[in-house]
């Protein structure tokens, strides 16, 4: 009697059924398909058209085209004042970016090992400037950090006769820290929060057991542990600080002018396109670049700690 030959269904090299394999290498893409399109439309698109902008040429009537140029980069990094708001950005960011950090981890050391109504209660103190607009703090630190007698921080020093006239804090760099501090250090104080939050306790308890110190044991486990925390922290901050716009316009003026109000200049007084999507495009690049830097550290980080 002649066998019956059956059909045997197709399986992939693991032995899975191909329709059931395709369908589930499938899924992946679908699910990921509207937020690459989202991306592609929202930041991508918009991201090659301003470089596109940065290297064409303005016409006389305003009119933005051919030929394509590199001379707005050359103009904008040989010129004295644009090389000076380009250092200025950096330096602002990075002294945010430092006293943020300094700062942050003791606000999260106490919100991690506190119980857990005093855990709340920091939690709403850290998060509540959020609510608050921009604008409107930092407003009020124009009113603290004001020039004349009539600033609050100026009065209360010459109240106490700590000084005998007032000190010129607005219209500075050290201003644009203070109100950039008070505005993106949240944005520091979570992501570090939430790294201390997974470090198991009983390896400091451990060290100081053997006879660590506090402040040993802190460099030597504590920090070490939290650095993905940390690095997501100074990225969000420094990132965030560089693009600002409001806090530098308000409490740095002419003293203290930053990329994002040059570009505001650029492109709204001056109506130079090309140039402003140059400066934007430098500052995109050095976010981007810091971004990339951050993620490479961390990579290394966990691949040493994988082996």
């Amino acid at each position: 009697m002649a066998a019956i030959p059956v059909e045997t269904a197709r399986v992939s090299p693991s032995g899975v059924p191909q329709a059931r394999w395709a369908a589930g290498r499938l899924a992946p893409a679908v699910l990921l398909a509207p937020s690459l399109l989202f991306l592609a439309v929202f930041f991508a698109l918009p991201a090659l058209t301003l470089v596109l902008y940065s290297v064409m040429t303005q016409a006389a009537d305003g009119t933005v085209g051919l030929p394509l140029t590199l001379a707005h980069y050359q103009h904008f990094f040989t010129t004295s004042v644009y090389s000076r708001v380009l250092l200025t950005t950096l330096r602002i960011s990075l002294w945010t970016t430092a006293a943020a950090a300094l700062l942050a981890y003791p606000v999260a050391l106490v919100m991690v090992r506190s119980p857990p109504f005093l855990r709340q209660a920091i939690t709403v103190i850290v998060i509540a400037p959020l609510i608050v607009s921009v604008v409107v703090r930092t407003y009020g630190w124009q009113l603290i950090l004001g020039n004349g007698p009539s600033g609050i921080l100026n009065w209360l020093l010459l109240r106490i006769g700590l000084t005998t006239k007032p000190v010129t804090l607005l219209y500075s760099e050290g201003a644009v820290v203070i109100g950039s501090l008070h505005v993106f250090f949240p944005m520091m104080v979570l992501p570090v929060a939430s790294a201390l939050g997974r470090i198991d306790p009983r390896l400091e308890d451990a060290a100081r057991t053997l006879g660590a110190t506090a402040w040993r044991s802190f460099r030597r486990i504590t920090l070490p542990l939290s650095l993905p925390g940390l690095a997501v922290g100074c990225t969000l901050v420094f990132s965030l600080t560089a693009g600002s716009f409001v806090t530098p316009a308000i409490l740095g003026g002419s003293g203290a002018q930053m990329l994002g109000m040059l570009v505001d200049q650029q492109i709204l007084v001056v109506y130079d396109w090309p140039f402003g999507a140059t400066v934007a495009s430098v500052l995109v690049a050095i976010v981007l670049a810091v971004n990339i830097v951050s993620m490479r550290v961390l990579d290394r980080r966990r691949a040493v700690q994988a082996r």
